[in-house]
């Protein structure tokens, strides 16, 4: 993380002192606080949370509701487009963002393959109706596994890990196939750049749209979003997990849980 940065994030904080008519005693809110349990602000960092319907809980603002809800409605609707009877992979499929992804490309009538990184998760992601899901830790030959359940390509892929494992499914791509580069966990941690193939000549020759994205810069369509995501949750087709650490002492752990695949849905620490 860059320097002076102390989470990745936002936490959920209830106003209990205000001198802010626009926030006033007991308004909950999104804020980039950092990992500190108390925090004073003028108003200009904090969002308000909408109420949501009776049975949805608050945490969803971190989830499903918040920033990574928002990623996977514009990185796999507007960027990847998929259309009835598509391709779609999914990387990091058990994660927040991922397995919103995958339900979402599975109601609009797509063939939805997922990874994700245990057992437990390949089969949370059968529950939540993946046509098929794998354990990348433990497939032999990934080349040969995409081939064998996409043999005529695959139209759309978001890639929530790069590295080695997105190069991999590049070339497994159909012409005209679409990406979403959402995230690329798999390197954080690199100490020095990976070698790999060149993928130009894949996108040239297949013609592929490759676009990065970070979804802050759409804000202004959060509203958009929260309200498409809480009609789905209504309707039952978009489920979710949290992945609940208690104790503000846990915190550290809980992030670098990120790192290791202990989370399965959004990690949520409850303080």
């Amino acid at each position: 993380m860059p320097e002076g940065i102390t989470m990745i994030g936002e936490q959920i904080a209830r106003v209990i002192e205000s001198k802010n008519t626009e926030f006033p005693l007991g308004t909950n809110v999104l804020t980039h606080a950092g990992w500190v349990s108390h925090s004073v602000s003028d108003g200009k960092n904090l969002t308000k949370i909408p109420p949501y319907p009776k049975g949805v809980p608050l945490s969803l603002a971190l989830g499903t509701l918040g920033m990574p809800g928002m990623t996977a409605n514009y990185g796999l609707v507007d960027i990847c487009a998929p259309k009835v009877g598509e391709v779609v992979v999914v990387s990091g499929a058990a994660g927040a963002v991922g397995n919103a992804v995958g339900q979402i490309a599975k109601f609009k009538g797509c063939k939805v393959i997922g990874f994700a990184g245990s057992e437990e998760k390949v089969t949370w992601l059968k529950e939540l109706g993946f046509d098929e899901a794998f354990n990348y830790k433990t497939i032999k030959d990934l080349d040969a596994t995409l081939k064998s359940v996409a043999p005529n390509g695959i139209d759309c892929y978001f890639d929530n890990v790069g590295g080695e494992f997105s190069n991999t499914v590049l070339n497994n791509m159909a012409r005209l196939g679409r990406v979403a580069c959402c995230g690329a966990i798999s390197v954080y941690n690199d100490t020095k750049p990976l070698m790999l193939p060149a993928i130009h000549g894949t996108l040239i020759s297949k013609e592929i749209t490759m676009t990065g994205f970070r979804v802050v810069s759409y804000r202004d369509r959060y509203p958009e979003w929260i309200q498409r995501n809480i009609q789905w949750i209504n309707e039952g087709k978009l489920k979710y997990k949290e992945h609940v650490t208690k104790g503000f002492d846990n915190m550290f752990d809980a992030f670098m849980g990120l790192f290791s695949g202990a989370n399965t849905g959004k990690a949520v620490v409850e303080v």
